[in-house]
């Protein structure tokens, strides 16, 4: 009897949810960097809202105007080819809609222009439609230059028209500023581009924690196989194309404002509002949502030690983007992993341990 003393009537042991290490394991997103990168971006946020009272000459609320206006396209294309596999070289057409969606609803019809920039994104919505119809027959490089040729032919059409004078220079006059001071306008039109620049970060991250951000880097990866999960391919790219084209129309609305003249070949300039954003998200990091943060404060730091020399400027920028496709595919964000991965803005779901006291 010897075999059975001490486990008469003994039910075997449950198993212990906490390991022999003394730790626990939960899905969670968040991590020390995470917390972190949210914590410092809401406060420069912050600072950065305030800057109209404490930038008492406003030298460095004009520059950034313009920083701003390029993160939140750089956000936006980067949400259409880092995450579903749309290289547009055409985004600038939406600019440009939003350019001179402003210019007629404010100038001609009267609205007040700082309401009018949300309309200009809807306009350039409701255009994006009526082009996916014809942009989402092509793939690969035939989408990108499909992109560019659509965009070309919004831009002559925009020059030709009369009632829109494309060919000349227009200019928001005092029947639609009147409202307004000088200091006025330009705090409004830097807030609206700090708005733009950071909803398009958050519109981003909170896209990819959804389901739609899933079916996003399904279709990106391997669009048959997304179909064969029940995908809706069409359906998910157009949701962010529309979206995309909304929120980069209501930017260019704001480029508009920030400098209160414009004729069609700067309002669609693929060199300004395309080959520069797509500039700034490839040697910040494409498919990643800190990358394009990381890419404009570089174009920042060139732009502001060459901004003397146009020439030169273009070069330095190219030769960097050249180098870094070279050198980092996946980018500056790209080597930051390699040294040591982090996640500021976390969007995929991951097992992680816990200590016993932490639960």
């Amino acid at each position: 009897m010897s075999g059975t003393t001490g486990t008469t009537g003994t039910a075997p042991a449950a198993a212990d949810p906490v390991g022999a290490a003394g730790t626990a394991h939960h899905i969670s997103r968040r991590t020390p960097e995470s917390t972190g990168g949210l914590l410092g971006f809401g406060l420069v946020t912050v600072a950065l809202a305030t800057l109209p009272w404490w930038d008492s000459d406003g030298a460095l609320q004009t520059t950034l105007v313009t920083i701003l206006i390029y993160l939140a396209l750089a956000q936006m294309w980067n949400l259409l080819a880092g995450f579903a596999g749309l290289i547009s070289i055409g985004q600038q057409m939406f600019v440009g809609v939003g350019v001179y969606s402003l210019l007629t609803i404010a100038e001609d019809w009267g609205v007040d222009p700082y309401l009018t920039v949300l309309l200009a994104g809807l306009v350039a919505a409701a255009l994006s439609v009526p082009v996916a119809l014809f942009a989402f027959r092509l793939s690969g490089g035939y989408f990108a230059i499909g992109t560019w040729v659509i965009a070309e032919v919004v831009r002559l059409l925009v020059v030709e028209s009369d009632s829109l004078a494309g060919g000349d220079v227009r200019s928001l006059t005092r029947a639609s500023l009147g409202g307004y001071s000088r200091d006025a306008r330009d705090d409004i039109t830097y807030w609206l581009a700090l708005a733009l620049a950071v909803g398009a970060t958050a519109i981003v991250v909170l896209a990819l924690r959804s389901r739609l951000g899933l079916a996003l880097r399904a279709v990106r990866d391997s669009e048959r196989g997304a179909r064969g999960l029940g995908v809706d391919v069409t359906r998910t790219r157009l949701v962010v194309w529309v979206v995309a084209a909304f929120w980069t129309g209501a930017t260019g609305a704001v480029v508009l404002l920030s400098s209160p003249s414009a004729r069609a070949d700067s309002a669609f300039s693929v060199l300004r509002w395309t080959a520069l954003v797509i500039f700034i998200a490839v040697i910040g990091g494409v498919g990643s949502t800190t990358g394009p943060i990381i890419g404009v404060l570089v174009f920042w730091a060139i732009d502001e030690q060459l901004a003397d020399t146009e020439t030169l400027r273009f070069i330095v920028l190219g030769a960097v983007a050249a180098v870094l496709a070279i050198v980092a595919p996946r980018g500056i964000y790209g080597l930051v992993q390699r040294w040591r991965p982090l996640q500021f803005f976390p969007v995929r779901r991951r097992l992680v341990g816990r200590g016993v006291g932490e639960r």
